[in-house]
């Protein structure tokens, strides 16, 4: 997959392929193949989570924490 997507070339992103007699650009078959791996990693952090009986460390923020996490992010940024 990294070797075709190098070896791509700008003129490349708008040419036509086949993808089961669907015509898509290059483009939008490799945002096609993106949200399709995206589907999957979804449904294994489902399964995960539902095996692990709720036992979960939050692979982003952690519902019903947004107001904490966005306040220690702002504390951090003037801090800079």
């Amino acid at each position: 997959m990294f070797n075709t997507l190098n070896n791509l070339k700008p003129e490349d992103l708008n040419k036509i392929i086949y993808i089961r007699a669907e015509p898509p650009t290059v483009m939008e078959a490799i945002n096609r193949q993106l949200a399709h791996y995206s589907y999957h990693v979804g449904q294994i952090v489902f399964l995960a989570k539902e095996l692990n009986d709720g036992e979960w460390n939050s692979l982003s923020i952690p519902k019903n924490k947004s107001k904490e996490f966005n306040e220690l992010k702002f504390v951090n940024r003037k801090q800079h």
